[in-house]
């Protein structure tokens, strides 16, 4: 008789964790999922563009989580802490770079996002337009939707 009331009290115990994932409710001890849609993920890439537009490269840098990794378009080198991401922008924004998404995907998970696609940068103090993929995850922190991981390559030339 034991054993049945154990048994049923841990197929109970599991039902109602696969509830709680798939309803309202998150399991116990994990944070609830933030809701959001496109058009919230895609205006983060304008936020992180009009950052670009202040010329500061700490407010830029604050767009991305502590823990972020940055594969920038023109360096080789991965951006793993915020300082490197700072060195990188302060460089980066000596072209006075403009972006603007050419096409893009997104997709919305809990508390996590990702838009990736394709960007062009115009370089107005070299007066260069550079076409790029990209990739931004995003980790929504409590508080704010931050960047856990940017990749962006310059597109190749077709064949």
């Amino acid at each position: 008789m034991n054993k049945f009331f154990l048994v049923s009290g841990a197929v109970l115990l599991l039902l109602s964790g696969c509830a709680s994932m798939n309803g309202a409710e998150p399991p116990i001890g994990e944070a609830a999922c933030h809701k959001t849609d496109e058009k919230e993920i895609a205006a983060l890439f304008d936020r992180w563009n009009a950052s670009l537009q202040t010329n500061d490269p700490k407010a830029v840098a604050a767009n991305y989580a502590e823990d972020a990794i940055l594969l920038p378009t023109v360096s080789s080198k991965p951006r793993l802490t915020t300082a490197e991401r700072i060195d990188y922008f302060e460089h980066f924004l000596q072209n006075k770079p403009v972006g603007a998404i050419d096409m893009r995907r997104i997709y919305i998970g809990c508390n996590t996002a990702v838009d990736a696609g394709l960007y062009t940068f115009a370089l107005k103090a070299r007066s260069i337009d550079v076409h790029a993929r990209y990739t931004y995850t995003y980790r929504w922190d409590g508080r704010q939707w931050l960047i856990t991981s940017h990749h962006s390559s310059v597109l190749p030339p077709l064949p």
